[in-house]
């Protein structure tokens, strides 16, 4: 188990490995048809700049948020 003080950064590189890999597949069947290789090599490809993205994001968008929405 990992401690409390990563979470932000776990739930920020699962969620990055899952959107972009869904992205990817939807983007590769759409140009090439199904292929594994061809999703797996773009999804490696993705996964890390989609992850630096949800870092560097997700605090600026959160910060938005509670700009839009009323505290109670």
């Amino acid at each position: 188990m990992l401690p409390a003080r990563f979470a932000p950064v776990l739930f920020g590189f699962l969620l990055s490995g899952i959107m972009s890999g869904i992205v990817i597949m939807v983007a590769t069947l759409r140009t090439r048809g199904f292929s594994a290789q061809a999703w797996l090599t773009s999804w490696l490809y993705s996964w890390p700049v989609a992850f630096c993205v949800v870092l560097v994001v997700a605090p600026l968008v959160r910060r938005f948020v509670n700009g839009l929405v009323k505290q109670g």
